[in-house]
């Protein structure tokens, strides 16, 4: 098993926001967190890669437990976090952004060039040389993957990666993704795009109000309309 989530607990303060978590993502899989606006994805993934630091519960990441680790200490094992913001450099160029990214290849793990990503994204290789504040917001959402890419991760944590895209750029992303996944990255992605989430995933959990409600494949959660409808229909 890549990531085991067990019995997380997450609070902001004296809010407890997430409500005995679990979740599991196998080798090579692409598993699917769904669910509405402040459901509680965005939290969960910062809660396994360490920022929010009120959690209880087990992390096993590649079989280690990672619990205490410091949010530095999880990424440079090898899970690639890509935050909803992005928080690109703004003012470095494209290949500028990548460098920072950059760590030692793994052996469990596909390694990233700057070429090869500029292959996965083609539009960031015809933009090598421009700054991260002048891109769209595909484009610097290209760009966050991409130079999470450049650490070489076994797991990513993929935040919303359609949101606010459009459709073209909806569309090199579901490529993307896809081709991510036969490179062997495993992935982790929280969207509340049902359809994008379809052409994309393996499995799905869906969360509401920060509990699990629904742990199943895609093709097991098309055959619940209800639990679609009343979880995920806006």
């Amino acid at each position: 098993m890549k990531l085991s989530v067990q019995d997380l607990n997450s609070h902001y303060g004296p809010a407890h926001i997430l409500f005995d978590i679990a979740l599991e993502v196998g080798e090579g899989e692409v598993v699917a967190l769904l669910g509405r606006n402040g459901a509680g994805k965005s939290t969960t993934f910062r809660s396994i890669v360490g920022l929010v630091k009120q959690r209880t519960g087990r992390i096993v990441f590649e079989g280690k437990d990672v619990s205490d680790q410091p949010t530095h200490a999880i990424v440079k094992g090898g899970l690639g976090y890509v935050p909803e913001e992005r928080r690109i450099f703004t003012d470095l160029t494209v290949e500028e952004n990548l460098e920072v990214g950059r760590q030692p290849a793994r052996p469990n793990a596909p390694t990233w060039t700057r070429e090869k990503l500029f292959t996965l994204f083609p539009n960031l290789g015809e933009m090598r040389s421009r700054q991260g504040g002048r891109m769209s917001g595909g484009e610097q959402q290209m760009l966050t993957i991409a130079r999470t890419l450049m650490g070489n991760p076994s797991l990513v944590l993929l935040d919303e990666p359609s949101e606010g895209l459009s459709p073209k750029i909806v569309e090199q992303m579901v490529d993307a993704i896809l081709t991510m996944k036969k490179e062997g990255v495993s992935m982790l992605v929280s969207e509340q795009n049902l359809h994008f989430a379809k052409l994309i995933s393996d499995r799905a959990y869906i969360i509401e109000r920060g509990r699990i409600c629904f742990s199943g494949t895609m093709s097991e959660l098309d055959a619940r309309p209800d639990i679609r409808d009343a979880h995920l229909a806006l």
